[in-house]
């Protein structure tokens, strides 16, 4: 094929670079990963903001710690295995942020600094970097310490004089309901002032923040639908069964960081699927795992684990959820 006119000595390293992805193809230079990364701090501030104003030192400290952790593992970790810088794109700043925001305000500093360090180093540099790891850097950071570190992650030992309630001296939600059968009110899940990690008290600040990144598009919608759908199916069909008046299927959806989960957490493109019928695949198989832990297990909450267990599972969902090329026909499998 000939060259153009006047392009006979354009040099090979300036030629526009193929990228090769599955289909369905859409060119857009506004999906960047700076921007992505932009919507995502910025859709949390909602959350930041009522943890700040429930947790006062205790969630500026745990962001601040986490954030300047996960850049400075990340800078080191590039410039050891002598690769350019990444930290300009901002994932270990939402990194950062997203497990500080994972935490009870009461943990260590060293729960903290350990938990931030692994997050980025086994969850994201040893797969290769951004775009390559398979599970949430976030979630594997917050794993490690939740093993590592059990006592310290619990919440507990603080009065907040400011909001004139005793949260972190009182049980969370779910494990009130979960070792007392007590219930909490609607209204004190949705607004936050109760106890939990950081950024799962409120559940309108999550919800306001979530629908951002989806109306953005930064966010696949079709993922925390599929969780809050699969929540609540289950939830009221057990609720059918065995009528709890203080803790009904919306107490399920408001409670615990099923939220921040669903829509900061689950939606990571990295480590969920890309195609339509995967998402919602996928977060159908958190919602599910979610309530089964909640139900059958020992741990008031299992978003963390559910995650990981699908992130594992993506790359199978996307395998079998394959879409059909225009025009073409499912034709067999090979083997």
């Amino acid at each position: 094929m000939n060259n153009a006119p006047g392009k006979e000595n354009t040099p090979l390293a300036q030629a526009p670079t193929l990228s090769v992805g599955p289909s369905p193809h859409m060119v857009s230079r506004d999906l960047s990963t700076r921007r992505m990364m932009a919507d995502v701090i910025i859709a949390l501030l909602p959350v930041i903001v009522v943890s700040f104003y429930i947790f006062r030192w205790f969630a500026i400290y745990h962001l601040l710690l986490a954030v300047i952790t996960c850049v400075s593992v990340e800078a080191l970790s590039m410039r050891l295995l002598r690769r350019p810088p990444t930290i300009q794109d901002g994932s270990a700043v939402v990194t950062g942020l997203i497990f500080a925001l994972s935490l009870p305000g009461t943990a260590p500093w060293y729960v903290n600094l350990i938990g931030a360090a692994a997050g980025i180093f086994l969850g994201k540099v040893v797969f290769g970097g951004l775009g390559q790891n398979i599970f949430n850097p976030a979630m594997v950071g917050r794993a490690f310490v939740m093993i590592a570190f059990p006592a310290a992650m619990g919440a507990s030992g603080y009065v907040s004089q400011s909001t004139g309630v005793d949260i972190l001296t009182s049980a969370t939600p779910l494990t009130a309901l979960k070792q007392m059968g007590q219930g909490t009110s609607l209204m004190h899940l949705l607004m936050g002032d109760t106890n939990g990690s950081l950024g799962e008290t409120s559940a309108l600040a999550c919800l306001v923040g979530g629908f951002y990144l989806c109306a953005r598009g930064t966010a696949s919608w079709r993922i925390p639908a599929g969780v809050l759908l699969a929540v609540t199916i289950i939830s009221s069909a057990a609720y059918l069964i065995h009528p709890t008046p203080h803790w009904t299927p919306l107490h399920h959806l408001s409670a615990g960081a099923l939220l921040l989960g669903a829509f900061f957490i689950a939606t990571d493109p990295v480590t969920s699927p890309v195609t339509r019928k995967g998402r919602w695949t996928f977060g159908i198989g958190i919602g599910t795992l979610v309530m089964l832990i909640r139900y059958l297990s020992g741990y008031p909450e299992g978003v963390m684990f559910s995650v990981l267990l699908m992130n594992s599972a993506a790359p199978l969902v996307d395998r079998l959820t394959v879409p059909l090329p225009l025009g073409g026909s499912p034709g067999k499998r090979k083997p």
